[in-house]
């Protein structure tokens, strides 16, 4: 599974191009989310959407490659960790694999903590379990209600 998010430029055309950079893997993606910058808050908001994909072809380390790729194609700069970013696609977890990689761990850190994630994700996967954590609906009811409330469904679409 895949975490898309932008928020400078055109923040919907470079979700798009992260699904364009995944296909013909791409098995389903998420609504559109539009919420506040997490880290460094003084910040755009970002557009956010989740994704699954599958190609057996590729493994947790091609799945990275692939979204490094795309936000390279995207002109992501990395200045500021947690900054503003054009594309900032996270692979999150890859068929239970596990990671402590510097440059890869699996599953993504962050991913318990982030209503961001946690919202799209339980939309198209709602029985999804995150290895090592547990079930992702459980995971966002443990997230505070007003944070999640800062994840707003947009009339935004993929394809």
């Amino acid at each position: 599974m895949l975490s898309l998010g932008s928020n400078l430029g055109d923040r919907l055309g470079f979700l798009q191009l992260a699904l364009d950079a995944v296909r013909p893997a791409l098995v389903v993606v998420s609504s559109v989310y539009e919420t506040k910058a997490w880290g460094v808050e003084d910040q755009p908001d970002f557009l956010n959407a989740v994704c699954v994909v599958d190609d057996p072809a590729r493994d947790h380390w091609a799945w990275l490659r692939t979204g490094q790729a795309a936000e390279q194609a995207a002109g992501r700069v990395r200045e500021l960790r947690w900054g503003p970013r054009t594309l900032d696609v996270d692979v999150v977890t890859v068929d239970g694999v596990t990671s402590a990689d510097p440059e890869l761990l699996l599953p993504h850190p962050g991913t318990p903590d982030r209503a961001s994630v946690l919202v799209p994700w339980v939309e198209i996967e709602p029985a999804a379990v995150l290895p090592g954590h547990g079930p992702i609906a459980d995971l966002l009811a443990a997230r505070p209600a007003d944070e999640v409330a800062t994840v707003r469904r947009t009339d935004l679409a993929l394809r």
